[in-house]
């Protein structure tokens, strides 16, 4: 099974439980993009529309792609209001648009399930010249040297997903391959920028939270319940408040 599927099986949760973004970071997309009323936009990956509203009320002409029926249905249904908003359901690779014709193509967490010998070259054709690509990650952590609580967390990760490989919060080497990439592929002016968050959850919610992502939710099923099981006493033991440290790391670059 594609593992981008998998968002697509519980989405109302998904949209629960999915952290949106900083006001700041879409400040810093639109101050770079000069996006206006009669520019167009495409957001790669919707989701249910956690990086969608900002765009939409600046009047934009915006087209989302989603590969997920459920989710592609729900941001449809979601941003009804907005006549400035069409849900187009298929792969970045199989959306078709006419060339140079696009003002600002952004992905929120999504752009990395797209080969990028295919996505990057394809958003360098559609965008107009001057135009801008955003990409932005969300990424979260339940790592904290001095927190007995986040120590038992990752106790617990290295228990059940050892095989998982590590990701590092301040990811310097992530950053600069990222901007790198952008540059290879013929795009300039990259910018750089990150913002960081913090969300407090229950036990029960963190479950819910873990739900929302692939690698998670294609765990076999006894390991999962019992992974579970362990992450929801571990978090009401500590007082049934875990902190999730959100790093949010942001890509700007003009055709």
């Amino acid at each position: 099974m594609d593992k981008r599927l998998t968002f697509n099986e519980d989405v109302e949760n998904y949209d629960k439980w999915r952290p949106t973004y900083c006001d700041k970071l879409f400040q810093d997309i639109m101050a770079h993009a000069q996006i206006e009323q009669d520019n167009k936009a495409i957001e790669i990956g919707i989701g249910t529309g956690q990086a969608t509203r900002p765009f939409l009320e600046t009047g934009c002409e915006l087209t989302a792609i989603e590969l997920g029926t459920g989710l592609a249905e729900y941001s449809r249904l979601k941003f009804r209001e907005f006549e400035n908003f069409t849900v187009c359901n298929t792969t970045f690779e199989e959306f078709e648009c006419p060339d140079n014709s696009i003002d600002l193509i952004y992905s929120a967490t999504a752009f990395h399930w797209i080969p990028e010998e295919v996505s990057y070259p394809k958003v360098l054709k559609l965008l107009k010249n001057d135009g801008t690509l955003a990409l932005f990650w969300n990424r979260p952590f339940v790592a904290r040297e001095n927190d007995e609580l986040h120590q038992h967390i990752q106790a617990i990760y290295q228990k059940y997903r050892p095989s998982n490989t590590k990701i590092i919060e301040h990811d310097t080497a992530r950053y600069n391959n990222i901007s790198k990439t952008i540059q290879a592929y013929g795009f300039r002016d990259v910018v750089f920028k990150l913002y960081h968050l913090t969300r407090s959850f229950s036990s029960t919610d963190y479950i819910a939270l873990l739900n929302t992502y692939s690698d998670h939710r294609t765990m076999p099923s006894i390991t999962k319940e019992r992974f579970e099981t362990e992450i929801k006493e571990a978090i009401i033991k500590f007082g049934d408040v875990l902190n999730v440290y959100d790093t949010i790391d942001l890509y700007l670059a003009r055709k």
